[in-house]
């Protein structure tokens, strides 16, 4: 496996849409990563790309000024467990601060115990919940936050 990790592009767009659909109970649509890329300019997107396969994960923020707030991090599940998604958090969060953020924050369902591992290993605490976040099932939310 030979991974690029980059700025994520419009041409991305199609590729994220599909893979979102693939990890996600609720995935956004290809116009919310159409506007994500082109349009909002508080959105840092970081991409995965292995030369052979193509698209095989993201991560993304949204900067409002010294706070990232991270809209979603997915990795394809034929490359999960292989190191993927810390290293896409990793590029997000020092991105993100090399521009000025020096908080991060997120959601993610309690029941997602490979994330919040994840999380946990980058510093991220939890600081309070969402009661019925997540729309497909009711499940809360757990709002993290981490410190530079």
């Amino acid at each position: 496996m030979s991974v690029v990790i980059r700025r994520a592009e419009p041409r991305d767009a199609a590729d994220m849409a599909a893979l979102d659909k693939l990890c996600f109970a609720s995935p956004w649509s290809l116009a919310s990563f159409e506007q994500e890329l082109n349009g909002n300019k508080l959105a840092l997107y970081i991409a995965a790309e292995d030369e052979d396969e193509g698209l095989i994960g993201y991560a993304g923020l949204w900067a409002v000024v010294d706070e990232g707030h991270i809209t979603n991090i997915a990795v394809h599940p034929d490359y999960r467990d292989r190191g993927l998604g810390t290293l896409l958090l990793s590029r997000l969060i020092a991105v993100s601060e090399a521009g000025g953020v020096v908080r991060h924050t997120l959601e993610v369902r309690p029941s997602n115990t490979a994330a919040l591992a994840l999380y946990r290993k980058f510093g991220f605490r939890e600081e309070g919940r969402r009661k019925g976040y997540y729309e497909d099932n009711g499940e809360d939310a757990l709002i993290l936050w981490r410190s530079k």
